[in-house]
């Protein structure tokens, strides 16, 4: 008798098969000469806008002034007259490129640490009165865990805040008070961290009557700019936070963070209503494997970033730009324009 056959393929049958192929995508590799291009560009923007505020805290005035017709927000044309005048842009440029560079950064190694792949820190240069629009990192792949997306989201903050501290003490010690003769238009609003560092360092007038050194000046854009990436909602870092900790929580708190801005916008910073409009458009949160959780000591370093937002955040970066001091602005312009247009297109008929 024959012995039966077995219903499953044999090991010299398995191996006459065809099996299916396994294919492995690698990740596009990084266009680093297109982000070193944009950080030379964003480096010698701020170095533009560095030497701006040299010059005028050498002048005892703000550094962030506007009224003063002598240069221009984005003084090019003063610097090419003489280009030796960029390397008074240094202070401001590398403190602030540096502090931008460790946030990211933060994002970037944790993200790497976890097999996730992100782009390269990407500056945005910009011509305006800090000189940038900040920088980014772009997640391009799924990420494991809750546990991996707190990591990667507090990271930047606190790799950031770091150095933005350092920054603030020694830039405001180098402070000096303004001339009792300028004023300036722009008057900024100051964090908890300012006035515990004013305090630290025993310097008895007020914050609003200094000429901040551009080292300190840099340290308020790299705090500003760490408490809009701590705002508790959307897509941001806190966002990240957030939803790490509880994913039901995020659509609550991110509305709640939405709704808080819109007064803010009205009594303290016309700019609240953008990124209550940004927060709204990013709301919805993508999907993160649950475990492993953030537990133990991941939430207490959740209080950490907590913490820094509190000391960062400023209600009123400028202020006297309300909605309520700017809206009347704007509606009297509109108007202006409007009798402006009517007056021309009478003149046209009248003409006829």
């Amino acid at each position: 008798m024959s012995e039966p056959r077995s219903p499953f393929p044999t090991a010299v049958e398995r191996e006459s098969q065809v099996q299916p192929g396994v294919w492995v995508i690698p990740p596009p590799r990084p266009r680093w000469w297109l982000y070193g291009l944009f950080f030379l560009l964003t480096l010698f923007s701020t170095m533009v806008v560095g030497a701006r505020m040299q010059f005028y805290f050498q002048h005892h005035q703000s550094v962030f002034t506007l009224n003063d017709d002598s240069l221009s927000l984005f003084p090019i044309l003063w610097i090419a007259e003489n280009p030796a005048r960029l390397l008074m842009g240094l202070p401001f440029s590398l403190t602030l490129m540096f502090i931008l560079f460790a946030h990211e950064m933060g994002h970037y190694l944790y993200a790497r640490h976890y097999r996730v792949y992100a782009t390269p820190p990407f500056f945005v240069p910009f011509p305006s009165l800090i000189g940038t629009l900040g920088a980014f990192i772009r997640i391009k792949s799924s990420i494991p865990s809750r546990a991996a997306l707190f990591d990667i989201g507090i990271a930047g903050p606190i790799a950031g805040f770091i150095p933005a501290s350092a920054a603030l003490l020694y830039g405001l010690s180098l402070s000096h008070r303004i001339a009792s003769s300028t004023a300036s238009e722009i008057q900024l609003g100051y964090p908890l961290a300012f006035e515990f560092a004013r305090h630290l360092l025993r310097i008895k007038a007020p914050l609003s009557t200094l000429s901040l050194h551009p080292i300190a000046a840099a340290a308020w854009v790299g705090m500003f700019a760490t408490a809009l990436n701590l705002l508790p909602g959307g897509q941001l870092d806190g966002g990240h936070i957030i939803f790490s900790i509880s994913p039901r929580m995020h659509r609550s708190v991110s509305l709640l963070t939405v709704i808080a801005l819109v007064p803010l916008g009205k009594y303290m910073w016309t700019g609240w209503f953008i990124w209550a409009v940004l927060l709204a458009l990013t709301i919805r949160h993508p999907r993160v494997p649950r475990y492993p959780e953030v537990s133990g000591g991941r939430r207490l370093l959740a209080l950490c970033g907590l913490l820094i937002l509190i000391l960062s955040f400023t209600p009123a970066p400028f202020t006297h730009s309300s909605g309520r001091d700017v809206w009347p602005e704007i509606r009297d312009g509109s108007r202006d324009t409007l009798h402006d247009l009517r007056d021309g297109v009478r003149h046209l008929l009248h003409r006829k």
